[in-house]
This record gives C-alpha cells, sequence and structure tokens, in this order.
C-alpha cells in the first residue's frame, strides 16, 4: 500500500464529510441546532458534543496511546447542554482539527505500528477507516436532521433530485482521468 497516496486520500474523505456537516449547518437557524425530535433522540447539536469528545479520544496521541482516553466522558457527550451556534463551531472545529493534525503525523515510517483502541488491536487503516466510517454514519444524521429542519429552504448537498442525467452528461463528456472523486465536490480550505 502506498502509505502517501492512503493518507492523502483519506484526508480529502474526511474533509468532505466536514464539509457537508459545514453546508448543514450554515442551513439550520441557531435555535434548531438543539432542537431534539424526542428526548431518545439526539440534536445536531448533541451529535456534533459526541463526535468532537471521539475526535479529541481518539485523534491526540493517535499512535502513542489508547484512543479511549481516561479523561474521556463519554456519557456527557449525549447532554444537551451547549448553548451556541459558536460553542458548538469551536467544539466542531476543535474536534477536526484533531484530526487533520493526527493524519499529518502518519509517515511509512510509523504507518506499520498497532494502534490501540479500548484494548484492542487495529492496524493504522483500520484505526482510521473505523473513525471514517463513525464519522460519516453521524454527518448522515446531522444533515437528515438538518433537512427536516430546513425543509423547502434546503439546498442539495449532492445531485439535486431531477439533475443525475445532466450531472453524469457533463462527467462523461471529460475524457478518462485520474482523480479523488471529492476533488470537484470539497471547496478548497486553507487549513487543510
Amino acid at each position: 500500500m502506498n502509505t502517501i497516496l492512503y493518507i492523502e486520500g483519506i484526508q480529502k474523505q474526511f474533509a468532505y464529510y466536514k464539509q457537508l456537516g459545514e453546508k448543514t449547518i450554515d442551513q439550520v437557524p441557531e435555535g434548531k441546532l438543539f432542537w431534539q425530535y424526542n428526548d431518545n433522540s439526539n440534536s445536531i447539536a448533541i451529535i456534533i458534543k459526541h463526535l468532537w469528545g471521539n475526535m479529541r479520544s481518539r485523534w491526540i496521541d493517535f499512535l502513542t496511546t489508547d484512543g479511549e482516553k481516561e479523561w474521556r466522558e463519554r456519557d456527557t457527550e449525549f447532554e444537551n447542554d451547549i448553548k451556541t451556534k459558536q460553542e458548538l463551531l469551536e467544539k466542531w472545529n476543535e474536534g477536526w482539527d484533531c484530526l487533520f493534525a493526527a493524519l499529518k503525523t502518519i509517515n511509512k515510517d510509523n504507518f506499520e505500528q498497532p494502534i490501540y483502541i479500548r484494548n484492542v488491536e487495529h492496524t493504522v487503516t483500520e484505526a482510521i477507516n473505523r473513525q471514517l466510517a463513525h464519522y460519516s454514519y453521524h454527518i448522515g444524521q446531522i444533515v437528515f436532521i438538518g433537512k427536516m429542519i430546513a425543509d423547502k429552504r434546503w439546498e442539495s448537498l449532492s445531485i439535486p433530485k431531477g439533475k443525475s442525467t445532466a450531472y453524469n452528461a457533463k462527467r462523461f463528456s471529460q475524457s478518462k482521468h485520474k482523480a479523488h472523486y471529492t476533488d470537484t465536490l470539497i471547496e478548497p480550505k486553507n487549513d487543510q
């Protein structure tokens, strides 16, 4: 496996999901970020708080300590105690910053070392893929809740309904080439 290509591709994948979450947050009025369907469901804010706690635990000292840190209080991540969008975005960005900083530390010299999560050994790729699947699951929840809240004001984050034929015509009008599929989906940011 080409370590550098894998890390570059996974960074793009994580950036794509981060952007989906941000585009959803932008479409939801601030007060609705804290809305819960019922007491057993999570608000967008609770999901973000959980992602923040998970990201900090998994990615701080990714290569050297267990991914379930002793200081993590997972159960408190599901308490709806964030009060402002600003506080919510600070947690969102702190979590993602931990993730992207950790990915930058991975190289061909440390790529084969074991990673532990709750004392279970993972390869670096297993640990990363585990988190990618976990985060995409929760980003999907955020998007679903956001779409319900925005209702008719919702702006599609992918190919809008009824636009698949036009989208495919544009893609197939180009010659075959090598690219990451998110290259045309992710807006460039200076922080990654």
